[in-house]
């Protein structure tokens, strides 16, 4: 099908909404995977907590964000959903490849596939949902989309622990890899491509230059705050869902199996309420104005570092679990509302390269660096704390990086109404 020249029914807006969301599930399940098996990669490979840090964020990063500016530009000018198609059939294969490593190396190298198609996901799959819901229901559609996140850790935890602890970590990357080959088969041939400004009766323009586009975010102060308090608060949900398996297998003795039970229920039913009530609360504040919106955004994440020092502190782990539920929501209550933010502050044409901006930005402060420092502060406690230096080292990262991202996102919410008045001046 080529893109849609008439209004699109509520069906199928919904059911566009449940294969994108499916979609990015798959992102996460593969993104995520790694993390339950890192106490067996260590084991097997001798890797350091640094070395790990960089192969779970870096690695995957560094081309995730580098690519996503280039394919945000083809797909601001060419087919969303066919981009999206060959994105997940790439890193889907790049994850069952990166059973077959080595070593160290070979699954970096295999990390590194899974990042550049990756990178093919989310800036068409935000256009194309701001050509699906107009303004006014875009933070809760963006919430649904995200509930992905979410399940799709949720599924990684659970199957990746089991497989882990039962068959193995290699095993784990098969089982996950290869059913994404089916569901990319299902996006060329059943999603209907949107027409552009379709959602909001706007007509959409030439591209513009990425300069441009550069310098239009660049004059908008909103822009710039929310983007570096998300990724502030990136850094410390990527450096705690990658190393919470490691926190509680080495400060508490708990099995994989158990870890990712725990830990994929929690990350999947709260988080993803956690993804959803984000974006639907922000629509509901955000109806005579989005500085509400991202002041509740502020007050939360300061109840989320709270929350998360008394887990890194106790010395139970049933204590740490429960601690955990309340904030395993709260940290992602930012996402849905800044992703549809960015997508309502720019013209038509400048979509798909604005939310590879704000995701270049929230992936360079939180998934290159994350875990990377995670890991390097925690080999750096090691010798004084030995196995409890991911604890000391999760617990450093909460109280210095969450106040910062509060700040950022009470500053954005002083210009944001402003800057989204301007937001048709390009089109």
């Amino acid at each position: 099908m080529t893109a849609a020249n008439v209004q699109l029914s509520n069906a199928a807006r919904r059911y566009a909404m449940v294969i994108l969301a499916i979609v990015y599930m798959f992102n996460f399940i593969d993104r995520s995977i790694l993390s339950i098996l890192l106490p067996s990669i260590r084991a097997e490979f001798g890797a350091s907590d640094t070395v790990l840090g960089f192969l779970t964020g870096t690695a995957f990063a560094i081309f995730y964000t580098v690519l996503g500016i280039p394919i945000a530009r083809y797909a601001d000018r060419h087919n969303r959903r066919n981009l999206i198609a060959a994105a997940v059939a790439l890193w889907s294969a790049m994850t069952a490849i990166s059973g077959l490593a080595a070593n160290i190396v070979h699954l970096t190298l295999a990390r590194i596939g899974v990042g550049i198609g990756e990178a093919g996901c989310s800036p068409p799959a935000h256009s194309m949902i701001a050509d699906y819901y107009p303004p006014e229901e875009r933070s809760t559609a963006m919430g649904f989309y995200t509930i992905g996140i979410s399940a799709g850790i949720m599924l990684a935890y659970l199957a990746g622990g089991w497989v882990a602890e039962n068959i193995g970590w290699r095993e784990a990357l098969y089982i996950v890899g290869v059913p994404g080959i089916v569901l990319a088969v299902v996006v060329r041939f059943t999603l209907v491509e949107p027409e552009r400004g379709s959602s909001e009766g706007r007509s959409a323009g030439d591209q513009p230059h990425l300069l441009e586009v550069v310098r239009f975010l660049w004059r908008r102060p909103s822009f710039l705050h929310m983007a570096v308090a998300a990724g502030l608060s990136s850094f410390v949900g990527y450096g705690v869902v990658n190393f919470l398996p490691s926190f509680i297998y080495r400060s508490f003795g708990i099995g994989f199996a158990e870890i990712g039970t725990w830990l994929g229920l929690i990350l999947g039913l709260s988080g993803g309420a956690g993804f959803f009530l984000g974006g639907y609360i922000a629509d509901h504040l955000g109806r005579d104005g989005q500085r509400r919106s991202l002041r509740f955004i502020a007050a939360t994440v300061a109840v989320t570092a709270l929350l998360l020092v008394l887990m890194f502190l106790t010395t139970s782990w049933s204590a740490a679990l429960l601690f955990f539920v309340i904030p395993a929501a709260t940290m992602n209550v930012y996402l849905a509302p800044v992703l549809a933010q960015t997508q309502s502050l720019v013209a038509l044409r400048m979509r798909a390269v604005a939310s590879s901006l704000v995701l270049l930005i929230i992936n360079l402060i939180g998934l290159a660096l994350g875990p990377w420092v995670t890991g390097m502060i925690s080999d750096a406690l090691a010798p004084d704390f030995g196995d409890e230096s991911m604890r000391y080292s999760l617990l450093i990262i909460t109280v210095v990086i969450l106040p910062w991202a509060s700040w950022h996102y009470y500053r954005a919410g002083r210009t944001i109404d402003g800057d989204l008045a301007r937001a048709r001046e390009s089109d």
